[in-house]
């Protein structure tokens, strides 16, 4: 994402790698290799720099952790389904069930949702 992003959506992806760096002791992440072989259907914690505004002023800026579904593997990374409610604010043009375009440097934690979950709540993605 843009550097702008955050002005335009209200949010942009953080790298975790980047935290690993500063804190290796504290911030502890997967390794390279389990962070680029992500496959569909696996969760993906990342790293939202969300700021949040009320009547065009800036209250609140924060990193969050969401989880995000892999529904495709690409060259540059992964897109995936937003598994999180990332709240409400007047600028931020995030929501639960939208799509996420991200790398290996952004993923913090790694999971696998059971197979029924996604066919409930991601059909549209996961069903054959």
């Amino acid at each position: 994402m843009a550097d702008d992003s955050i002005e335009k959506l209200g949010w942009e992806l953080v790298s975790a790698v980047e935290r690993n760096e500063v804190s290796p002791d504290t911030f502890i992440i997967p390794s390279e290799t389990i962070r680029s072989s992500l496959k569909r259907g696996d969760a993906a914690k990342i790293l939202f720099d969300i700021e949040t505004k009320e009547d065009g002023i800036v209250v609140d800026r924060g990193v969050d952790r969401m989880w995000v579904i892999v529904t495709s593997v690409t060259v540059t990374g992964y897109i995936g389904v937003l598994d999180s409610n990332p709240g409400y604010a007047e600028n931020l043009k995030l929501a639960q069930g939208d799509l996420i375009e991200f790398g290996a440097d952004h993923v913090c934690e790694i999971d696998t949702p059971p197979t029924e979950y996604l066919l409930k709540e991601y059909a549209q993605f996961f069903s054959r």
